[in-house]
């Protein structure tokens, strides 16, 4: 509101609208363009979904694997005082030299440390699982569980066709490309004038005044060469990042294939030939020193290669699951879907 200057004093009103028209192809591209980034954005949020719950399940299995390992290393360490305790009573009665309780006393200081190291590695494993599920500090957390079955798989060939076709990283890729052809079509039609209908009351203190009209600009000099070209060469990103994720994609999902393929097979030479060997080994240098055919040093690397040949089937199972993991989740498989039922 402004005051005239001349004869007539008082308050001008002013009052304009403007209306664009978005004629030709300049509305159904940007409708175009706004579907793409929704899609893309869906995409986003099912891709940070798997993720998010693969490291969860990834993070669970992690503290089952040290919660096993543990409790592997607590039973041999008490099988090892269990031992000594005996060696003590028969360093006593003079039936053993002093040098056998020496031998007990270091396996049970290093069954001990592995014990502790077992505790450390426990507690980062919970400390991640707590970070993937955002619990609290101070909650206490007991996990029960084994290992999942494993269900016979489809070849590689066929994962990998699957995976390219429904993955939403693949999609969302192909969506990202869309969305950069649709974006070159909305730059591409904003070259063409479009028209703004106006309309325009001036309450002059004498005489009101009312317009109606319609704006045409004229790009004469700006054809927009440098929105045009930057939405090409992002159409071209957008090209080169699908076949880098298609590579990557497909290196992972073998990478995960055969690790999966690798743990089966160790499992089973464990299950067939060495836990029952490492057994029999035992009872065979336990059964020898209670006679007293072998001294402690048999039974102590007996016990080892036990507890070692345990252990080591014990990570075979839970690498076999870990590579599951990551085989659900670059097949694109949602794992809350996995235990809905």
């Amino acid at each position: 509101m402004v005051r005239v200057p001349g004869n007539v004093t008082g308050m001008v009103q002013i009052l304009s609208f403007l209306q664009p028209l978005e004629l030709g192809a300049l509305r159904p591209s940007r409708i175009a363009l706004a579907e793409r980034s929704r899609e893309v954005a869906e995409l986003q949020r099912q891709v940070r979904r798997i993720a998010v719950l693969s490291q969860v399940r990834r993070t669970f299995y992690e503290v089952l694997r040290r919660d096993g390992e543990m409790a592997i290393l607590q039973e041999n360490l008490a099988l090892v005082e269990a031992l000594r305790k005996r060696i003590a009573v028969q360093v006593e009665v003079g039936e053993a030299a002093r040098l056998e309780l020496v031998r007990a006393d270091a396996e049970i200081a290093s069954a001990r440390a592995q014990v502790n190291a077992a505790r450390i590695r426990r507690v980062s494993a919970l400390a991640a699982f707590r970070a993937a599920v955002g619990a609290p500090l101070t909650a206490d957390i007991a996990l029960l569980g084994e290992p999942e079955t494993v269900k016979v798989l489809p070849a590689l060939e066929k994962l990998a066709e699957a995976a390219l076709d429904e993955h939403p990283i693949m999609r969302l890729a192909r969506g990202e490309k869309a969305r950069a052809q649709s974006r070159i079509s909305y730059e591409k039609s904003l070259r063409v004038p479009q028209p703004v209908l106006r309309t325009d009351y001036e309450r002059y203190p004498d005489v009101p005044n009312f317009r109606v009209g319609i704006d045409i600009p004229l790009p004469l000099w700006n054809r927009r060469e440098g929105p045009i070209a930057e939405a090409e060469a992002a159409m071209k990103e957008a090209a080169a990042i699908e076949d880098l994720r298609r590579i990557e994609l497909l290196a992972a999902l073998e990478g995960a294939y055969r690790r999966l393929e690798e743990a089966e097979e160790q499992i089973r030479a464990f299950e067939k030939g060495v836990l029952p060997e490492a057994e029999a080994a035992l009872r065979a240098a336990q059964t020898a020193f209670q006679l007293g055919e072998r001294g402690i040093m048999e039974v102590l690397d007996a016990q080892r290669l036990l507890r070692s040949a345990r252990v080591d089937y014990l990570n075979a199972r839970f690498d076999r699951q870990a590579a599951l993991v990551d085989l659900d989740e670059l097949r694109g498989i949602d794992p809350s879907t996995l235990y809905s039922k």
